[in-house]
Order: C-alpha cells, then sequence, then structure tokens
C-alpha cells in the first residue's frame, strides 16, 4: 500500500467525502492527531490538508474546539468540477501538467523526487490492481504538482484531481485501466521522472504531453464502446 500521500491528496479525499455527504454540514472532523493515524502522515501534513479547506471555505477551523464542515449546500460549491467528464479533465491537464514538469526542475528537492520515485516503484507491482493503480497514479499527479511550489497552481491539480473520485471516473477507470495500458503508463511516468531528474525541462514537458495523449485515446476509444 502507498503511504506517501501528500497534504492536497488528503485535502482531496477529504473534500469528496464533504461533497458527496459522506461528512455532514456542521460536523466536528476527527482531531490532528486521529486524522495523521489515519491516514499515515505527521500532523503536520494534516493541517496543511485542513488549511487548503478553510481556504475553500468548506470548512472551518476553531482554535481550541476543531475543525468544523461549515455550508448549508457544499455539494453545490464545485459545479465545473463534479460536471466534468474525463475527457474534460484530461484537456485541462494539457494545459498544466507539461508547465509542471518544467516547474519541478526549478524547485523539487531531492526528497520529493524520492518520494514520486517511491510511488513509481509500488505503482509496477499494481498493474493487477487499477483501483490502487488509479489511486498511486493520483499521488504521482499530486506530488509532481507539490515540487512546483506555486499554490495556485498545485490548488488547480487538487481540483482537477477530484475528478478522479466521481462515479464517471470510477466507469471509466474500468474500461480503460487493463494492464498493457498501466504498463504503458508506468513507462511513461518513468519517463517523465527521469528527465525531470536530468534537468531537461521541454524532455520532461514533452514526455508529459505523451502521457496526456494515451490517457486521451484510452479514454476515447472507451467511450466508443
Amino acid at each position: 500500500m502507498i503511504q506517501k500521500i501528500g497534504s492536497h491528496e488528503i485535502a482531496n479525499m477529504l473534500r469528496q467525502d464533504i461533497l458527496n455527504g459522506v461528512l455532514n454540514s456542521k460536523q466536528r472532523l476527527p482531531s490532528e492527531r486521529i486524522l495523521a493515524e489515519q491516514y499515515k502522515v505527521a500532523r503536520g501534513t494534516i493541517r496543511e490538508a485542513l488549511n487548503i479547506l478553510a481556504i475553500e471555505k468548506l470548512v472551518e477551523i476553531r482554535p481550541g474546539s476543531g475543525t468544523y464542515i461549515i455550508g448549508e449546500n457544499p455539494e453545490q460549491r464545485f459545479p465545473m468540477i463534479d460536471g466534468a467528464s474525463p475527457l474534460e479533465l484530461v484537456d485541462a491537464r494539457f494545459a498544466l501538467e507539461p508547465h509542471v514538469c518544467r516547474l519541478a526542475i526549478l524547485n523539487a528537492r531531492q526528497q520529493e523526487l524520492d518520494a514520486i520515485e517511491r510511488i513509481l516503484v509500488e505503482m509496477n507491482n499494481l498493474t493487477e490492481d487499477p483501483i490502487a493503480f488509479s489511486r498511486g497514479d493520483t499521488q504521482f499527479h499530486t506530488l509532481l504538482a507539490e515540487t512546483t511550489k506555486n499554490r495556485l497552481l498545485i490548488w488547480i491539480v487538487g481540483q482537477t484531481n477530484s475528478v478522479r473520485n466521481q462515479h464517471q471516473r470510477h466507469r471509466m477507470r474500468n474500461l480503460t485501466l487493463d494492464k498493457p495500458t498501466m504498463e504503458l503508463y508506468n513507462e511513461q511516468h518513468r519517463r517523465i521522472l527521469n528527465a525531470i531528474r536530468d534537468r531537461e525541462p521541454e524532455l520532461a514537458a514533452q514526455a508529459m504531453k505523451d502521457h496526456l495523449e494515451a490517457a486521451r485515446l484510452s479514454l476515447t476509444r472507451a467511450a466508443a464502446t
């Protein structure tokens, strides 16, 4: 099981629970300590995730009391995200993620690249499990965005990643993530990371474009079935 989860990935999971009604308006969230144990991360990572949701006005952090879900109708807060199709997601990622690769070369720390490396190693063993593979894929792209240190860009990538948890994405995943496709994605992820480590910005950006083009082709074929 992949354990290297970043604050934006945790924020994405909590956001979906809020938007899908798993967590109810006005409900108090578990303490930072309990959430840290649940997600197997440091309390500081949980604190960063809660701050992200506070900025989005999904939760309110009350010092000395805890963190509470706010809003009368949270499922309506992100209508464009909720209604986005998988193909729309890929097109949005085309506009963002090649440049993420360029910024990663400028700003990524060695330990961050090592964390991404661990995800790729784990994903090599997940080609029989589309659900776990998809989770690892989301973590790869989320951690890559976090290396940019650009808070706005990280937030936007986090929003596009939230589409992965929608029901339509689950249906399409079952149609697109067969073993050959997952093996191809693993190879493409490796080329992206290697280009970043080699400090080749345009090579890394092109590797990301190739990866997203493969994803778009897979989705287009699945949609035609």
